[in-house]
């Protein structure tokens, strides 16, 4: 069960990851952070 689930979320990691979304992710977060410090 858990091997299963390990595998389906490691799959859908690499999905998004060549899907350019780790990028994408990256970039709100550092947005989020920079307005939650007041630099945005």
């Amino acid at each position: 069960m858990q091997g299963g689930l390990l595998l389906m979320a490691a799959i859908s990691m690499g999905y998004g990851v060549s899907r350019g979304e780790a990028a994408i992710v990256l970039r709100k977060a550092v947005r989020v952070c920079m307005e939650c410090i007041g630099l945005g």
